[in-house]
């Protein structure tokens, strides 16, 4: 399902060679068939912002938008399990995912990644895809209405994902709910969960080195979560990324 392929890429973090794969991108959106009319409108538009702007700009949007504070992080399990063991287990349990289907992903990737993942059910039955959106719906709706209370126009692909998965979100109570959060974006946040970090390395004795607050720790993930491009073209196949095919 090559519009997940899409999906997948505008949130990755901006490069030129995104920015020149405009044309893909805009006929994999026009050629769906699942999608409602306003939705792929919706996609192009969000398609035009990170192609046609310029590229320092929407990467320091980017930055703003997903690297700081954990509200709209895209790794997926961190919505459901925080820092607990059991984002550890959900993670191993969806590579497992993946490997049961011929997909091997790197080390340092992070399975729970939305890219990533988005580029995985691209490959799948559309059942499969719809059951693992619908999974998923109460993070999308979270994120799309976080997205949408900053002002970015992110919330449209999270809008696109969330009609996919089959289900409606209450909008009225989520937009409660946001705006009940307290924003962990902010400088006076960011400076806060730094010097929680600071004591709690003191307090460890260096056990917590690999901890740097929040900023850190999403520019590492990211860095470290290098998303899997199932092929060099976005509408190739995926042959060379699926382990045991003839």
């Amino acid at each position: 399902m090559q519009v997940l392929k899409v999906m997948a890429r505008l949130l990755e973090y901006p490069t030129a060679e995104l920015q020149e794969s405009k044309d893909a991108l805009v006929a994999a959106v026009l050629q769906d068939d699942r999608l409602p009319a306003q939705n792929k409108q919706q996609l192009l538009r969000c398609v035009d912002l990170v192609c046609d702007s310029d590229l320092l700009d929407i990467q320091e949007n980017y930055v703003g938008t997903f690297d700081k504070g954990r509200a709209t992080s895209l790794l997926l399990f961190e919505h459901v399990h925080g820092e607990s063991r059991d984002r550890g287990q959900a993670m191993v349990d969806l590579m497992e995912q993946y490997r049961a289907n011929g997909l091997e992903i790197d080390a340092r990737e992070l399975p729970d990644y939305l890219p990533l993942f988005l580029e995985y059910l691209s490959t799948r039955p559309w059942e499969e895809i719809q059951n693992w959106l619908e999974d998923i719906h109460h993070i999308l709706g979270l994120l799309g209405e976080r997205l949408y209370q900053r002002e970015s126009l992110y919330h449209l692909v999270m809008d696109s994902l969330l009609v996919l998965s089959g289900r409606t979100a209450d909008r009225q109570e989520l937009a409660q709910i946001v705006a009940a959060e307290e924003r962990d974006d902010t400088p006076e946040a960011l400076d806060k969960v730094w010097e929680e970090e600071m004591v709690k390395f003191v307090d460890d004795q260096g056990s917590s080195c690999s901890s740097g607050g929040v900023v850190g720790q999403r520019r590492r993930e990211l860095e470290q979560t290098q998303t899997i491009h199932l092929s060099d073209q976005l509408m190739t196949d995926v042959t060379p990324r699926q382990a045991g095919r003839a």
